[in-house]
């Protein structure tokens, strides 16, 4: 299928709606960048695609395309259905702004958006794009990213869906990320080594003088 589609393009042909419903959503996600780049937004308009298989730059490209198609109807009750399969590559600032138009997303949808996307919003956010469909989140609290949403939460925010997610942090705590460092040098690890080895009569030491203050 794919050396198809290359012989295709190398003859000249165009890679517009015609093309891209004949090869359909089985094989959308084969295109590489160049080709990928060479459809033209409009055709967006004609195809019927599922790019839920295809990789992340595939999604990236391809919805910013479909956004261009769109664009003129961005005010308009269908965009949304329209921009919808197309939501996988969508940076977190757009989510933002469809949140305000209640365009009840389905959790399926909402757990296959772009992770770092997904983890900019708001609890608030997250409730507006749901809409009717918040209470299916509870089902899929556990999944990733979603999961990965709730632990970055206050539980207090999410207390107040009132649909029973657990996992946020709890007031008073932070949530701390892991972080790769960069090798370092023989004395800085030294370092690093004594302090560990001194840390237990540290750590005993200021609560001995906690307990005595």
């Amino acid at each position: 299928a794919s050396a198809i589609i290359r012989r295709y393009v190398g003859l000249g042909n165009a890679l517009n709606a015609t093309a891209l419903n004949a090869i359909g959503t089985r094989y959308i996600c084969l295109l590489n960048v160049n080709e990928l780049n060479m459809i033209d937004p409009n055709s967006l308009k004609l195809a019927s695609l599922n790019l839920s298989a295809c990789s992340q730059l595939t999604k990236d490209i391809l919805y910013a395309k479909a956004k261009r198609a769109f664009s003129d109807q961005h005010y308009l009750p269908a965009y949304y259905e329209l921009i919808k399969p197309y939501l996988g590559g969508a940076p977190g600032v757009d989510l933002k702004a469809l949140s305000k138009d209640n365009v009840n997303m389905d959790v399926s949808t909402l757990a296959n958006l772009r992770r770092d996307s997904l983890l900019s919003l708001t609890v608030s956010e997250v409730e507006n794009l749901l809409g009717i469909n918040l209470h299916d989140l509870k089902k899929w609290q556990h999944k990733s990213p979603i999961w990965e949403w709730v632990q970055m939460q206050k539980q207090s925010e999410l207390d107040k869906l009132h649909i029973g997610l657990t996992g946020g942090t709890q007031e008073g705590y932070i949530n701390i990320v892991a972080q790769k460092f960069q090798p370092t040098s023989s004395a800085s690890l030294g370092t690093v080594a004594m302090t560990l080895h001194l840390l237990p009569a540290l750590l005993i030491s200021f609560l001995m003088m906690s307990i005595l203050s």
